[in-house]
C-alpha cells in the first residue's frame, strides 16, 4: 500500500468533517461527491481523494 500524499489526506479529511453524512463506502458515489464539492480538475487527484475517503468509510474506526 502506497503512502498517500498530504494533500489527499487533508482534502479527504476536510470533506469528511464538513459533510459527515454525505459519503459512503461506495467509490463511485464518493467520486461524484468529490467532483461536486471541490474544484479539482484532475481526474487522478479526484480519484485518489475519493479512494482515500472510501477506504476511511469502510474501516471500522471511521467516525
Amino acid at each position: 500500500m502506497a503512502i498517500k500524499p498530504a494533500y489527499v489526506k487533508k482534502t479527504g479529511t476536510l470533506l469528511m468533517e464538513r459533510y459527515p453524512k454525505a459519503f459512503s463506502d461506495d467509490f463511485e458515489h464518493n467520486k461524484d461527491l468529490v467532483d461536486e464539492l471541490t474544484n479539482i480538475e484532475s481526474k487522478g487527484v479526484r480519484n485518489r481523494i475519493a479512494g482515500y475517503v472510501t477506504r476511511k468509510q469502510r474501516s471500522p474506526k471511521a467516525a
